[in-house]
């Protein structure tokens, strides 16, 4: 069994599923810099110790997603795929330059050719890092909703 090594670098909100209750979409990169999804994770059902945090390396199972045209995404072999944490990245005493070296890796700057690779049935490239060229302008605005406070694993 050859497990794939994930820099975990985005978690989406847990959805509701009949089949599992509820399902995590996670994203992140391999060690080369290229992206991966990994789809369906019952993430709060898992053990303490594999609730994983953003830039957690990982080893997991995967096969390739085959009901997601996307290129990226990928599946656990099964839906209780043994996986473990196996380091992580921090922040402190500079280690965002560890950070920087694989999610900086491949940087589009140009949003046309980028979408153009998102409708390329070689491609369909739906995951990227993207710096433009300028902010035009940044909002921010109340919502009515009250939020609630998760773990900082989440």
């Amino acid at each position: 069994m050859a497990l794939t090594r994930v820099l975990i670098a985005v978690k989406t909100y847990p959805t509701l599923s009949n089949k599992y209750d509820e399902l995590v979409c996670t994203a992140g990169f391999l060690e080369d810099g290229s992206w991966i999804r990994i789809y369906p994770i019952p993430f709060r059902k898992l053990e303490y110790d594999k609730q994983y945090s953003k830039y957690n390396w990982i080893e997991i199972d995967l096969e390739k997603n085959k009901s997601d045209f996307r290129s990226e995404s990928y599946k656990p072999k099964s839906i209780d795929a043994t996986f473990k944490i196996v380091g992580s990245i921090g922040s402190e005493n500079g280690t965002w330059r560890l950070r920087k070296d694989i999610v900086l890796r491949n940087v589009h700057t140009n949003m046309t050719t980028l979408i153009a690779n998102a409708k390329d049935s070689k491609l369909y490239t739906s995951l990227a890092v993207f710096k433009p060229k300028s902010t035009l302008d940044f909002k921010i605005e109340k919502v009515e909703r009250d939020w609630i406070r998760r773990s900082s694993t989440c």
